[in-house]
Formats: structure tokens, C-alpha cells, sequence
């Protein structure tokens, strides 16, 4: 005896209706951008990445609409679209705030304060993960790995760093970004709209009068590794004990002049390896099947 799929509580409803189009002006717009972003490309369907942004850019998020639009310029089916759409998560399949606040919450961001940013966000805002606030300004997220550990904890907004946060710093991060004050990142060039950044990630010119001269900055501790590398002699500093505070040199004490290749910090001492303690050699201690 079989049963009905009512019977077995499943409903199947009603097919989804195709997606609606863009208005008129909107899709000639989009077209004519849609043109110069696959003419970068020997293959048309490489340009779907920047083209998912450049439909993020209308909207705020990839709509059925946008993923459409995509297939159609591009000669993809809409699965195949939504199939990349849906697997990177810089593309929003729904609605989103004008700004992205993302907290890392990977190991060392979070072991550093990025847990209790995000929890603290999340009780400030009244929201959850991937939510937005009821004024549409802050979507609130956890994310993965910025390639910003030494500045963590790290939160990003719209992917501009803030660095070294606290739960305090980062509820007076949102609430300007709420009020509509403006806001300085750490580094590299001011924040404009997630709208705005979508279609620069696309592909096209930011046209703010000197948002190109503040980008693509690195941190001067990104930097400390690459100067000894070159073999650039580190400033003159003193390292005092963990166990206390600063305190006064005594008269004619020489100041350390560290060598490129040693180690800054006081917490980062060399440990022995094979060549400096010769008693404990690095390598496996038996031979190969015993």
C-alpha cells in the first residue's frame, strides 16, 4: 500500500514563477557595464564572479532576478550561476544593512577578544549572525580569517580593517555607523556603502577624490618581517620583564641594539633546536621500521 505525499505531511506547493526582470533602463545600464567587464576576459563565463558583484551593486544582495540577468549575458543556465552564487559568501542572498560589520572569530582573533566582541555585538544590536538592524544600517556577522592576525582582535566593515578592538571600541564603531557619523578605518580608504563597494569589486574605479591613495596600506607590524628579511636594522628599544612596568635605566646602561635576524618581543624568545643544542637533535629518534 503507498500513501499520498499529503498523507506523509510532504507539500510540494507550487512551482516557483520565473524570476522578473529589470526594469528597462536598469538592465540597459547593467548590459552596457555587464560588456565591459566580459571584454576583460578571454572567456565569457570567467566574468560571473564580477558580474554577480556588479548585480550586488543595484540591490544590496544577489537577487533571482540578478542571477538571471547574469545567465542571460553570459549564456550560463541559472543553475550554474546559482550554483557559485550560493558558494562564496561575499554574494547576500537576502536583503542586507549598508554595512557589513564582520568580527573574526577565527582562533587567534578570538582567543585576543573577538568572542566577546561578537557576543557583545549581538546583545548591543539585538541581533543574531547574518541579521540587520531594524534601520537597515548593520548587518552583524562572524567571519573567517582576514590575513590580520597581528592587529587582532580584528572587525571588518564592508572590507575595511579595524584593527586591535575591544567589545567597547567596536559597540562605538556601530552606533556611528547607525547615527551616520563618519568613520575612519585603520588602514587603507574610507568607508563607503556595501552598494558602492560591490561595484568596485566588480571591477569599476572607485571615483572618491583620493579613496585610491588611501588603499591597499599595509600595518606597520605586517611590515616587521619583510624589513629584517631585507636585513633593515630594527630601532633601538628595551624590552622591561612582563612582571612589571617600564622602569628608569640605570647611568651608561648600553641600549640593545637588536640584529635583524632576532627576535622583538619580549614573549617570543628563541627556543632550542637542533643546531643550538646538539644534545637534542631534531629528527626522527629511530630508524625507518622500527
Amino acid at each position: 500500500m503507498t500513501t499520498s505525499s499529503s498523507e506523509r505531511g510532504v507539500s510540494l506547493g507550487m512551482p516557483q514563477l520565473p524570476a522578473p526582470g529589470y526594469p528597462d533602463d536598469v538592465r540597459e545600464r547593467l548590459e552596457r557595464d555587464a560588456r565591459e567587464v566580459i571584454a576583460r576576459y578571454p572567456d565569457s563565463r570567467s566574468a560571473l564572479l564580477p558580474l554577480l558583484h556588479l548585480v550586488q551593486s543595484e540591490e544590496g544582495h544577489v537577487t533571482r532576478t540578478g542571477m538571471q540577468f547574469c545567465a542571460d549575458v553570459l549564456g550560463l543556465t541559472t543553475a550554474e550561476v546559482t550554483a557559485v552564487a550560493t558558494f562564496y559568501t561575499m554574494y547576500r542572498r537576502k536583503p542586507s544593512g549598508d554595512y557589513q560589520v564582520g568580527v573574526c572569530t577565527n582562533t587567534l582573533c578570538a582567543v585576543m577578544g573577538g568572542d566577546a566582541i561578537f557576543e557583545e555585538l549581538q546583545e548591543h544590536l539585538g541581533v543574531g549572525n547574518g541579521e540587520t538592524t531594524d534601520d537597515g544600517k548593520v548587518t552583524l556577522e562572524h567571519i573567517e580569517c582576514n590575513a590580520a592576525c597581528d592587529f587582532a582582535p580584528v572587525v571588518m566593515v564592508n572590507w575595511e580593517f579595524f584593527d586591535n578592538q575591544t567589545p567597547a571600541s567596536a559597540k562605538r564603531l556601530v552606533d556611528d555607523l547607525r547615527a551616520g557619523r563618519d568613520v575612519e578605518p585603520t588602514r587603507g580608504a574610507r568607508l563607503c556603502t556595501f552598494k558602492e563597494t560591490a561595484r568596485i569589486l566588480a571591477g569599476f574605479p572607485d571615483e572618491r577624490p583620493g579613496a585610491v591613495e588611501e588603499s591597499g596600506s599595509a600595518g606597520p607590524a605586517s611590515l616587521v618581517g619583510l624589513r629584517l628579511a631585507k636585513g633593515e636594522t630594527a630601532p633601538a628599544r628595551v624590552v622591561h620583564p612582563r612582571d612589571g612596568g617600564p622602569h628608569d635605566e640605570p647611568q651608561g646602561r648600553t641600549v640593545h641594539e637588536p640584529s635583524p635576524t632576532e627576535h622583538l618581543s619580549s614573549h617570543d624568545a628563541p627556543q632550542k633546536t637542533s643546531a643550538s643544542d646538539p644534545a637534542h637533535p631534531a629528527g626522527p629518534v629511530a630508524e625507518e621500521g622500527e
